[in-house]
């Protein structure tokens, strides 16, 4: 009996957070968000328009993210959004849900726990940009910001190249121990460090935070380094210098999405540069566009963060649960 068949006997699957955290690990997330971004790259893949509204109550962000990938065949949306107050809460900040449905017939398909798939697939984001990008010796990566998605992000970047040392900045200090806990574990030494210091020592450099205001300056980046910014996705946010972005070459997961809501909004409103200078970097993937060409070209990723990614990864979930006996199912 063929897996679909069993599915439709079955009704709707259900995968739960504690499923998604047990069956999908950084490969897998790699390998589905690599894929991903190729398939945007050669138009087989389309975000729809996001919708992303503040609700007017607990100071919630909430939206739909969603899109479809024909050489996937996934089709779906997340729906969701950012609680502030939910740590007090003995909650995650980021609430989200994934939802399925069969590109042939329109029927729902499955529910997937977002939460943990958002972190995944954003470290895996910044991981995809470190591979194809970062060169081939570096050694010190930087790490700006130490909140709950900043730990994801330090193990996935760690994978791509043979790192000798962590450093370290955030805004509140003491979150620091969150990443200082993860190198101890990894066995590899961490500093706490200024931002300043960390650029002039850091080869590649992951932002992960919610700022609205430059945190690095153009001038302290060395030649030579590979920037990941993450953590902007939303108009007013910036996390650089937008004058770092006139000088370093340019790559993103969606154009429409870089220019607007990204990091690359500041620089393109400004006239820093124009749409046509941002690469996606599927183009890479795909081996239409060369990713870095130089040991002293510095490289930023404008990692905006799509609802395709979102969709592969809760794909791979859901296949994975039901091959492994670990979906529950509901009919409607």
């Amino acid at each position: 009996m063929s897996h679909s068949t069993t599915h439709q006997n079955k009704g709707v699957s259900v995968i739960s957070e504690a499923v998604c955290q047990k069956i999908v690990g950084r490969d897998n997330a790699f390998t589905a968000v690599e894929s991903v971004f190729a398939a945007m790259a050669k138009n087989t893949a389309y975000n729809f328009p996001v919708i992303r509204e503040a609700i007017g109550h607990e100071n919630a962000l909430y939206g739909f993210k969603s899109g479809f990938d024909r050489d996937g065949m996934v089709l779906g949306l997340k729906s969701g959004g950012y609680w502030p107050g939910n740590t007090e809460k003995g909650l995650t900040n980021h609430q989200s849900t994934v939802i399925l449905f069969d590109p042939d017939t329109g029927k729902l398909k499955s529910l997937v726990g977002g939460n943990y798939l958002t972190a995944v697939r954003t470290a895996a984001s910044s991981a995809v940009s470190i591979a194809h990008l970062a060169r081939k010796d570096a050694k010190v990566l930087g790490m700006v910001g130490a909140g709950h998605q900043s730990t994801f992000q330090l193990r996935a970047a760690l994978e791509q190249r043979n790192f000798e040392k962590v450093v370290g900045w955030n805004l509140h200090a003491d979150k620091l121990s969150n990443l200082a806990g993860v190198c101890k574990e990894l066995n590899i030494p961490f500093e706490a460090v200024s931002r300043e210091e960390l650029c002039s020592q850091a080869d590649v450099i992951i932002t992960i935070t919610s700022a609205f205001e430059s945190l690095i300056d153009k001038n302290w980046v060395k030649p030579g380094t590979h920037i990941a910014c993450m953590g902007t996705d939303t108009k007013g946010k910036q996390e650089v210098d937008a004058a770092l972005l006139a000088t370093a070459t340019v790559f993103t997961d969606e154009l429409a999405q870089s220019i607007t809501i990204g990091e690359a909004q500041h620089a393109i409103a400004s006239g820093l540069i124009k749409e046509a200078d941002i690469v996606p970097i599927g183009d890479v993937i795909n081996g239409v566009k060369p990713g870095r060409t130089s040991d002293g070209e510095i490289t930023l990723f404008d990692g905006t963060g799509v609802g395709l990614q979102d969709l592969a990864v809760a794909s791979v979930a859901a296949e994975l649960a039901e091959e492994q006996g670990l979906a529950s199912y509901f009919s409607l």
